[in-house]
């Protein structure tokens, strides 16, 4: 049954991967493109405001049509995969306690409520900290700093919410369900609430180019390009985790339905109603 789990995930995660990757094609990448533009723009100014007069100009390895459409394309759907077969994974050791402790429950609440659960900590409370940023935005200096501290506050975030989980489950029989529910929550937040406190903040937004004389020359990245590209990038990774957890739980039914058929009987640990 295992297997069969993770060629669900599989599924799910190619699925998943598809709709993420239309979605941001309609709506991500028309604000990428505005900061390719900006981004253009602003390199111009510098490079007049300095003498240089096109001096650093240079041709793209890849085409923006390339980029976008088979470049995005094919992104999303290896990203889609690998979060298939790690939902997969995860369910698996899940459903494994779950189910023989907790009989009763049925398979897909739990593909919902982790397929919500990794959207929350894998995505959206690093995202909190470290919001989503269009081309352009950013120092090029930074890079580094910045990828390794999104990275740590992700695995602070994933790690701290597997402690939940097992703190959870810990209390659920000496609290009540409720209350092991309040004080896994309240505990994750107040860890990662520290983390972010901790780990270093980032505001590299670029403002208005000026010259020696401060008039200016170029102006800031706009404010609504970083917003919309934000919100968008949230719904992206909504849709996601959304698709996921839905198609994995449509693909346990059918599994369930082709188990019971074959068995005449209900499988121990696959059994859907």
């Amino acid at each position: 049954m295992e297997k069969k789990f993770i060629g669900a995930g599989l599924i799910s995660g190619l699925v998943a991967g598809l709709f993420a990757f239309v979605f941001a094609r309609i709506f991500i990448e028309p604000q990428v493109a505005k900061a390719i533009d900006y981004e253009s723009g602003r390199s111009h100014a510098e490079e007049m405001l300095a003498g240089e007069h096109g001096a650093h100009e240079h041709g793209e390895v890849f085409t923006r049509s390339v980029q976008e459409n088979i470049g995005a394309g094919v992104g999303s759907i290896v990203f889609g995969l690998a979060m298939g077969a790690i939902f997969a994974v995860v369910f698996t050791v899940l459903w494994a306690y779950v189910g023989r402790r907790y009989p009763l429950v049925d398979p897909r609440l739990v593909a919902g409520l982790l397929a919500f659960g990794g959207f929350v900590a894998v995505y959206l409370v690093p995202f909190g900290k470290y919001p989503a940023n269009p081309p352009a935005v950013g120092n090029d200096d930074t890079i580094g700093a910045r990828s390794g501290s999104y990275l740590t506050m992700t695995l602070v975030s994933l790690a701290v919410a597997i402690a939940a989980v097992v703190l959870a489950f810990w209390l659920l029989p000496r609290i009540g369900g409720l209350y092991a529910l309040i004080v896994s929550t309240v505990g994750y937040l107040a860890v990662v609430g520290v983390a972010m406190a901790v780990l270093p903040s980032f505001d590299e937004v670029p403002t208005a180019l000026r010259s020696p004389d401060g008039a200016i020359v170029f102006p800031g990245f706009p404010g609504d390009v970083v917003g919309t590209f934000r919100f968008h990038s949230i719904a992206n990774q909504m849709i996601l985790w959304a698709v996921l957890g839905l198609v994995f739980a449509v693909v346990l039914t059918r599994l369930s339905r082709r188990s019971t058929g074959a068995q005449g009987t209900r499988p121990d640990t696959a059994q859907v109603r």
